[in-house]
């Protein structure tokens, strides 16, 4: 019963922060900015580790089930 919810939320942290990783690479690459009115490197640094820990939070939900 409980490995439904599970599921869900580790299928939505990976999906959002692996697209969270790929949006913050594509934008630094293109030299766009990542967030408007921040610091460049500010921007890009919280965004990858706000991507890298919902990854590895949707991880950690996929090794509870």
């Amino acid at each position: 019963m409980e490995s439904g919810p599970a599921l869900f939320a580790g299928a939505a942290f990976t999906l959002f922060g692996a697209a969270l990783l790929l949006w913050t690479g594509v934008r630094l690459r293109e030299g766009e900015p990542v967030a408007l009115g921040v610091e460049p490197r500010t921007a890009a640094v919280v965004a990858g580790l706000s991507g890298a820990v919902f990854l590895l939070l949707g991880v950690w939900c996929f090794g509870r089930l």
